[in-house]
């Protein structure tokens, strides 16, 4: 495939090229481009010309081309879905879920784009003002730049691209450059719905070649990235220059906290799904550590490492498969080595702890674990469930606490009041109660505290935030 500039699909100016590897079986699925910066600088000046089209485009015309744009995601609903576990890795029951969520989202902001409107502002409540009427408009923030992870590259595509175009942006994407494939069809069938060549650019290919006039430029009013915490303090620094708008969803070290009133059973399940299996664990708010009070410790372990032993690991194309592999060999390298470190350390392991071939990942769940252990400090990206005692719920308030992190946080109870109550003292950006916190609709605000992110993303508070907010006053005494 090849990246899009201008409507066009196009070659890298170099000639360049990548591969795109299969994570379960290491075979190429296909080659992309290998963007430079004589790429970005043209993304930039297309977009630059992009700007004035999409802001002129009528509310009504933006959302006609997002529910365009999910009709035709629907009608490739399959074929989509069979691309993004060839590039990914995620079960192919996973990538239709993924699949599903990204044609909801766009159908989502398309209706959203026919909501932004500013308010009325009565001025006869300030003594003198009374021949003045003030109202507010929103409009679009200019060229967004969105850089769009490897885990779920279409879903959080998704909860960013269309959201600038609802609000009227011109947008360049950065893909992931793992799995760029699936995301690149998208584009083509937004363009194929009525987008302006204008409106989005693509680019394919790795930062250390792309330079950094995404970030400096002035051109550029705003920066939405999805990624790691350096990588985000490094995008920080260098859009600092020019004061842009930045909205961060980065990582965490997620905990569910489960009170011995709590319905076990669904608690193990909620760790099966919340961490194990779903995207191989490789989630930003999957579950990464189990609390679990002291007197039914023992009782959950037994339910959690029986399921655990059901599930089943493989071809992530197999309708059957529960868990597929990781990215990559080097990310199952890198979560491995957080396992051995932590077992040197004195964790026990209970199950699983094993690479499989070269990207796969036994799930793996760990006792006897201290703060000290890479498994608690950081974030694992892979199928690893730390499971430690607390006594009280302050004191498991304070070990989910205790983190530079805050994302989401899950609390299992039969007592809503206890749960509600430590829900209030999590110091995190959203709580789910008798749920995984690995949860993001899209309907409700998703960020975190701390080192966790910058802002707020949903479909109303992604296009609050790709919009500025303008004040007009009109004097009646002239």
């Amino acid at each position: 495939m090849k990246m899009i500039l201008n409507g066009q699909m196009v070659d890298a100016a170099s000639g360049e090229v990548f591969e795109v590897r299969n994570p379960a079986t290491g075979q190429a699925v296909d080659t992309v481009p290998r963007a430079g910066r004589d790429d970005v600088h043209a993304a930039i000046e297309i977009a630059r010309c992009g700007k004035s089209i999409m802001a002129a485009l009528p509310a009504h015309q933006r959302s006609d081309i997002l529910r365009k744009a999910a009709d035709l995601i629907g009608d490739e609903l399959e074929a989509l879905s069979q691309l993004l576990t060839s590039e990914n890795g995620k079960t192919i029951r996973q990538c239709r879920f993924e699949m599903a969520t990204t044609q909801r989202l766009f159908a989502d902001f398309a209706e959203e784009a026919k909501r932004i409107r500013g308010q009325y502002l009565p001025m006869d409540n300030v003594a003198g003002l009374e021949h003045m009427i003030c109202y507010t408009v929103r409009q679009p923030v200019g060229i967004v730049v969105g850089i769009i992870p490897f885990n779920y590259p279409a879903e959080l595509f998704a909860h960013k691209i269309p959201g600038a175009i609802a609000a009227g942006c011109s947008v360049i994407v950065k893909l992931p450059e793992l799995c760029p494939l699936t995301v690149l069809r998208i584009g083509e069938l937004m363009l194929q719905a009525g987008l302006p060549p204008q409106g989005m650019q693509m680019l394919t290919g790795f930062p250390q070649d792309l330079g950094d006039e995404l970030l400096t430029s002035p051109d550029i009013r705003m920066i939405s990235f999805t990624g790691s915490v350096a990588a985000a303090k490094a995008i920080a620094g260098k859009a600092s220059t020019t004061l842009k708008r930045l909205a961060f969803e980065l990582g965490g070290i997620d905990a569910m906290i489960v009170m011995e009133d709590a319905d076990l059973g669904a608690a193990a399940e909620g760790v099966v799904q919340g961490r194990l299996t779903n995207g191989a664990g490789q989630i930003c708010c999957a579950v990464k550590r189990v609390l679990v009070q002291a007197s039914v410790y023992e009782k959950f372990l037994d339910l959690l490492l029986a399921r655990v032993a059901e599930i089943r690991m493989g071809d992530p194309t197999s309708e059957e498969t529960d868990l597929g592999p990781l990215i990559t060999p080097e990310a199952a390298d890198k979560v491995h080595e957080q396992v051995r470190k932590s077992l040197d350390l004195g964790a026990k392991l209970l199950i699983g702890g094993k690479r499989c071939g070269a990207s796969f990942y036994q799930p793996t769940v760990l006792s006897e674990v201290t703060s000290e252990m890479p498994v608690m400090q950081e974030e694992v990206f892979g199928p690893v469930a730390p499971v430690l005692s607390f006594e009280d719920l302050d004191a498991a308030v304070r070990m989910a606490n205790d983190s530079p992190f805050g994302l989401q946080a899950s609390v299992f109870s039969e007592n809503i009041h206890s749960a509600i109550r430590i829900a209030h003292q999590l110091e995190v950006g959203g709580v789910v109660i008798n749920a995984s916190g690995a949860f993001r609709p899209g309907n409700v605000p998703f960020g975190g505290f701390k080192q966790s992110g910058i802002g707020r993303e949903s479909i109303v508070d992604t296009v609050l935030d790709m919009t500025e907010e303008k004040t007009i006053v009109i004097n009646e005494a002239i």
